[in-house]
Formats: structure tokens, sequence, C-alpha cells
């Protein structure tokens, strides 16, 4: 019993600070106010003016003088807009202030409904206000409609209420728990999408350190062994002028591949992508890139244009491959072809090109897949690749490179499959059903017992014929046998709106056969009887 007092008990700072909270957290939202729905708020203003004051095409009553207008106006539209910082104020306010009158709000208080039941998170809070709209329309229906009693009448009460309150306020609470869902669930599947890729980006990474430990253990190891073999080769005295410069050509190779494969197993053990590459192999090594092909018996030529710009390291490093890759393709495809390398600073690009005339004997093509790794370094770098044999006869290769950093599109992995959409707990996947059910019973309720009403016969009605048959004067048993008996037109109280009874008379309703709905009411005709003789005939609306 303690625990449960504890509970129950106010908590004073906690109360305290609850102002402060709440105006943060609407200064917040204004702060987070767009046009649209700027727009969109004067625009349900104005269709729940229309709807309910002037015109007043669901209720209204145009007659009114125009100040009464301007001023049920200005309150519709002030509780219009109260919904949005106290929904549930909105609508008991509303409720009242529509049902307890004979002007429009039908509008109004469907709106209102359905914004406190989208609104209103905890269902507590939402059941407590439901029942206190029942309980002021209520008492709003015996104030403003006292000639609907009975059991018609409390039908219709709770017909109104249902329709009006009931489902909108159950609609908007089924569509704020759908959206939390669909909410929650685009989390989880994004949460999820995280989490693939950082398991992804683990795989990748762990893959790259054993590429990047077998490179060194053994592609390192051989390079070394070349290198110390040329290195004691070139210092044979029987060694003539040329065989020496060429031994030196083999070992300045070597010891250039162990830096290139000292530099990419440095790039495959980074944990983040590269941003920049070893200084040397930019585009500006170019010019040493060349002289060592052509020290290597290579006839290449260079050729520069443009006027320099400088350039990102990864631009700067795709360029200098892709002169790499074609003077090591030109010695291994055509050799002793003249081969021709091109660096042009355009207005808007870089272009690089390597082109080698047609060898004298085609060798046997090679795999390629050289050009296939210049191309992922091309597209890396935001350019464009061509590679292939121009009308002239040869092969080149020409890449255009932008002088900006620019990200490759799809640098996640193609193979990366994706996230499977994350399955719905049992809570979470009935979220809602509870309130459409329950609006849905409504409706059932509702159309049911409208239904059952109608198919009630109804025999205690007068028709016109009848009514003008009679004539005042005659014998009250005469009239009152000709008058039908049985069951009476569930249209509540008949004697509502209707003059007063003369002094010492009896008088007996019955409904008339002949309506006009249009006006809203129910045909009503009296007769009325004193000593035995009709001494009054009338006829009135009834609920006007």
């Amino acid at each position: 019993m303690t625990s449960v007092v504890q509970r129950l008990r106010l908590d004073p700072p906690g109360l305290r600070g609850a102002p402060a909270a709440f105006l943060r957290e609407h200064a917040d939202r204004l702060t987070r106010v767009t046009p649209w729905r700027v727009g969109r708020e004067v625009l349900a203003v104005l269709v729940v003016l229309l709807l309910d004051v002037f015109p007043g095409w669901l209720g209204g009553n145009p007659d009114l003088p125009p100040w009464v207008l301007l001023a049920l106006g200005a309150g519709y539209a002030a509780l219009y807009l109260t919904r949005l910082m106290f929904p549930a104020l909105a609508l008991l306010a509303g409720t009242w202030s529509v049902f307890s009158t004979q002007h429009g709000g039908v509008a109004l208080v469907v709106m209102l409904s359905y914004a406190a039941g989208y609104r209103i998170i905890p269902w507590q809070r939402a059941l407590l206000t439901a029942v206190l709209a029942l309980a002021l329309h209520m008492l709003a229906w015996d104030v403003s409609t006292p000639g609907l009693s009975g059991l018609f009448g409390s039908w219709v009460m709770l017909t109104v209420y249902g329709m009006v309150v009931a489902l909108p306020f159950l609609v908007g609470r089924y569509v704020a728990q759908r959206n939390a869902l669909v909410a929650a669930l685009q989390e989880r599947e994004e949460r999820v999408v995280r989490e693939r890729r950082m398991v992804s980006r683990q795989v990748r990474l762990r893959e790259r350190n054993r590429i990047a430990q077998d490179m060194h253990d053994s592609l390192g190891h051989r390079l070394s062994l070349i290198s110390v073999h040329a290195g004691a080769l070139s210092l044979d005295g029987g060694l003539g002028e040329h065989q020496r410069e060429a031994v030196q050509v083999l070992r300045s190779a070597a010891l250039t591949a162990m830096e290139e494969l000292r530099g990419v197993i440095g790039v495959l053990r980074r944990d983040e992508e590269h941003e920049e590459d070893p200084v040397r192999r930019t585009v500006d090594a170019i010019d040493e890139l060349v002289d060592g092909t052509r020290r290597a018996g290579v006839r290449v030529s260079l050729v520069r244009g443009g006027q320099p710009v400088a350039l990102p390291a990864k631009v700067s490093h795709a360029a200098y491959r892709i002169a790499q890759e074609g003077l090591t393709n030109a010695s291994k495809h055509a050799p002793g072809a003249s081969v021709q390398v091109t660096v042009k600073y355009e207005p808007d690009a870089l272009v690089v090109e390597v082109r080698n005339n047609a060898p004298r004997v085609k060798p046997p093509r090679g795999a390629g897949f050289g050009l296939v790794g210049l191309g992922e370094r091309v597209r890396l770098a935001g350019g464009m690749l061509h590679v292939g044999e121009p009308p002239t006869g040869g092969f080149r290769i020409a890449a255009v490179l932008p002088y900006e950093d620019t990200a490759a599109p799809g640098d996640e992995p193609a193979d990366e499959e994706p996230a499977a959409a994350a399955k719905p707990s049992g809570i979470r996947k009935w979220a809602g059903v509870g309130s459409i059910v329950l609006a849905g019973a409504v409706v059932v309720v509702v159309v049911g017992g409208y239904t059952w009403l109608g198919i009630q016969p109804a025999t205690k009605v007068v028709d016109q014929r009848l009514y003008e048959s009679i004539e005042v004067g005659q014998d009250e048993a005469e009239v009152v046998a000709r008058l039908p008996g049985g069951a009476e037109p569930p249209v509540g109280d008949v004697k509502s709106h209707a003059l007063p009874e003369p002094p010492g008379a009896e008088c007996v309703y019955r409904v008339a056969d002949e309506q006009t709905y249009s006006s809203r009411a129910t045909k009503v005709v009296r007769f009325c009887f004193a000593d035995g003789k009709l001494i009054e005939k009338k006829t009135h609306l009834q609920g006007m």
C-alpha cells in the first residue's frame, strides 16, 4: 500500500519543472514551422468557418447577426488552433460550446476529436478525455435538445457522440499509433543497415590486412633478393658499360617496386580510406618515370601542355599511375614501338594520354588485370578512362581527371546485401488495431441501431385525409375511435415546441404521415378535448 501511495503522490519538483519543459518543447516546435504547415492550418480554419459558421453547410445559422457570426468564427478558430498545445482541453471546450447551443459546429468537433486522439499519447489520458467529453455531451444535450427524451432521445445522443466525437477520436489514435510504428521500424532498419555496414567494413579490413601480410612476406622478400643480386652483379668487373647500365636499371626498378609495395601495403592496412598517396607518385614525377623508361631502351617522348593546376593527391596519383601503366603495357606488349606520353591541363580537367605505335611482332594479349585496376583508380578519383586501339593503329590509354576532389558514386561494396526488414514485435504488430476495432464497433452499433429502429412498425400515424375529416365539436369518443393506435414512431417528445394546451383540456398527440425533412423537424398533430367534445385541432413542428 505504501508503494502505491508513493506512486500516486504528486512530485512538487517534477510539477515545477513541467511548465518549463512544456514551453521549451512547444517553442522548439515553433522553430520548425514551415510555410506548408501554416498554409494547411489556414485552409483548415477556412473549412471549419464555411461548414459551421457561414454559410454553415453542416448546420450553421446564417440568420444570426453579423457580429455574432464574427464572434462565433473567432471562437471556433481559437478553439481549432488551441488543439496544437492543449488537445484535450480544446476537445472538451468544443464539445460543450457546440452541443449546448443551437448553432452549428459538427466539423469543428470532428477535427478537435481527431486531433485529440492523434496527439494524446498515454492511453489513460485518452480514455479520461473521452469519458469527460461524453459527460459534457450528455449535459449539453439535455440543455439544447429537451424534446428528444426517452429511449429514442438517448439513442440519438449516443449516436451523435459516437459518430462526431468517438469515431474521429479513435481514427486519430489509430493513425498516431501506426505512424509511431512506421517510425520505429524505419529507425530499426536504419540501425540494422549501419550495423551491417560496420560488420562488412570489419570483414574488408581483415581481408586487406591478410593480403598486405601475404604481399609483404612473398613479394617483398623476392624483390629484396632481386635488388641484392642486381647490386652484387653491378660490381662484377667483367661487365661492359652497356651491361652495367642495364643491371643498374634492373636494380633501380627493383628498389622502386619495393617502395611502391610498401606504399600499397600501408594503404591496405589503414583503417580509413587513404586521402594522400606517396608524395613521389604524383603528376610531377611522370618526368622521372619517362626518363627511367627511356634508360631501359624504350623510345618514349613526353609532351606537356597548358597551365599547371594544383591537384588533389588522389587525382595527381591517378595521373601518375595512368602514365606508369601505359608505359608498362607498351614495354610488354609493343616492344620496339615508339611511345608518346601527353599531360595536358585543359580549362576544366586534366588529360593524361599514353599512345604507342603498332609493334613489329604482335605479342599474345595479356589478362588485362592492370587496366581493370587502373579503371577503378580513375573512377575513385572522379574521372573517366578510355582504353582501345585508335584508327591509326597501336594502342591508347587516355583519362580525363577533374581538378577537384570528387567522391566517386557507389563507394560502398556492391556485394553487400540490403538489410532485411526488421520483423515487428507482438506489441508493435498489433499497434493501432484496438483503436480501429473500436471505431468499427461504433459504426456497427450505430448502423445496427438505426436499422432496428427503421424496421419497427409505427401505427400511431395520422394521414392528411383523416386529419381534415375530423371536425371541431365532434364527440371525443368518436374522434378517439377513429385515431390509430399501436406503436409510436421514434421521434422523441412530440409535445416539444407545441403551443400551450387550452385550460382544462386533455390533448392527444399523433405524428403526421406527411413530413418535410428539409425542415429538420417532425410534423405533429394535436387534438384537445373538453367536456366530451373536440375543442381544438392543431399542427406543430417538433424539434424546431
